[in-house]
């Protein structure tokens, strides 16, 4: 795998204590960047998230779900809507990570796999069986953690967008959009016509956090403290890795356990970052011949997996590290130019320390 050189740090590891009133300077200016962005998604809609030109692909959900997942994968797309022609209206989203899960749950219970090439994706969204396993969200941690100390001490749960289609209108507010993909720990969000049946597209936290960048990221004295100090991402135990010599049905295991949509790769003696693993990467399927020949492929390991990724650096996935120095300016520059899904955080000599996610970065401003 590809990586790209870190970022340069913007301040010393060793800073010099400050006076109290410094101190109190630094969060007026901190809350005043936070206020800043809070007012921006209150008075923006959805509208200015959406790509002058683009593409919606739709399923009916009578189709078979590995031709669903084909056509995914042929227009370049991660997700798309379920309509149903019985009902006539949006019942869900179908991703390409719930095929892969599809076929995790071929390989646990020995199911024939060759089955799957009949069974529609009403078939396998009416499999309870399939359902409550492999298609069972489950939310991040550090959300479950960070909800509890709340005042409400409630546990976030995520939404079944297999079995509920939950949109927002193309004229709320993008704060009602961040709030509904945090909240409902949604992964892609359909935004929809008012007052229609037809989706313009579906918006993710990247969507969002390019919104962002554009608009703020000339305002550096905003956004001057680091991303550690901030509290955006996630630090230390909490950090979920993987090593290169685990099977890839483990992985993704761990991914779907803790509701994450990718791993940091380390070297298991040393500790070193090798790589990034996303739950959405499809090399397996893409070496495989036919259904059984990808449930095979699960027990590939990720050392093998990764020497077959692309290399290309501008894909989301593409390893990208950064150190806990890093401002959440450096950070915004850097998305600017790179568009990642999420930052690996490594210390000195490159062992991971932490990770920040697309979602982390809008979350703070929540």
């Amino acid at each position: 795998m590809a990586t790209t050189s870190p970022l340069q740090p913007q301040q010393s590891p060793h800073q010099p204590q400050q006076p109290s009133g410094m101190l109190r300077e630094r969060e007026v200016v901190r809350n005043t960047g936070k206020q800043a962005i809070g007012t921006f998604l209150d008075s923006q809609n959805c509208y200015s998230v959406l790509r002058n030109s683009g593409k919606v692909v739709v399923f009916d959900t009578r189709i078979p779900i590995q031709l669903a997942f084909y056509a995914l994968v042929e227009h370049d797309m991660q997700a798309a809507p379920l309509w149903d022609p019985k009902r006539c209206e949006f019942v869900g989203i179908l991703t390409v990570t719930d095929f892969i899960d599809v076929l995790r749950y071929y390989r646990q219970t020995g199911a024939d796999v060759i089955t799957l090439a009949t069974r529609s994706i009403a078939d396998i969204l009416a499999d309870e069986g399939i359902l409550n396993s492999v298609l069972a969200k489950s939310v991040p941690r550090r959300y479950n953690n960070i909800n509890k100390q709340a005042s409400s001490g409630e546990l976030l749960k995520a939404v079944d967008q297999h079995s509920s289609f939950l949109a927002v209108d193309a004229e709320a507010t993008l704060d009602r959009a961040c709030h509904l993909l945090h909240d409902q720990s949604l992964d892609f969000l359909p935004v929809m016509l008012p007052n229609d049946m037809r989706v313009l597209a579906t918006i993710t936290y990247t969507c969002v956090l390019e919104h962002l960048v554009s608009n703020f990221r000339e305002q550096r004295r905003l956004f001057d403290d680091t991303i550690y100090d901030l509290g955006i991402g996630t630090y230390g135990e909490e950090v979920v890795v993987a090593y290169p010599q685990q099977t890839l049905h483990e992985v993704l295991h761990t991914l779907h356990l803790h509701g994450l949509s990718a791993v940091p790769v380390v070297d298991e003696t040393t500790k070193k970052i090798r790589g990034v693993y996303s739950r959405s990467d499809i090399t397996f399927l893409t070496k495989a011949s036919d259904a059984e020949d990808a449930v095979s492929n699960l027990n590939l390991t990720l050392e093998v997996l990764m020497s077959q990724q692309r290399t290309d650096v501008t894909t989301p996935d593409a390893l990208h590290t950064c150190s806990t120095r890093h401002t959440l300016q450096s950070v915004f520059e850097y998305f600017a130019q790179w568009k990642f899904n999420r930052l690996i955080v490594v210390d000195e000599v490159e062992r991971v320390v932490g990770v920040v996610s697309a979602r982390d970065l809008v979350a703070y401003f929540l």
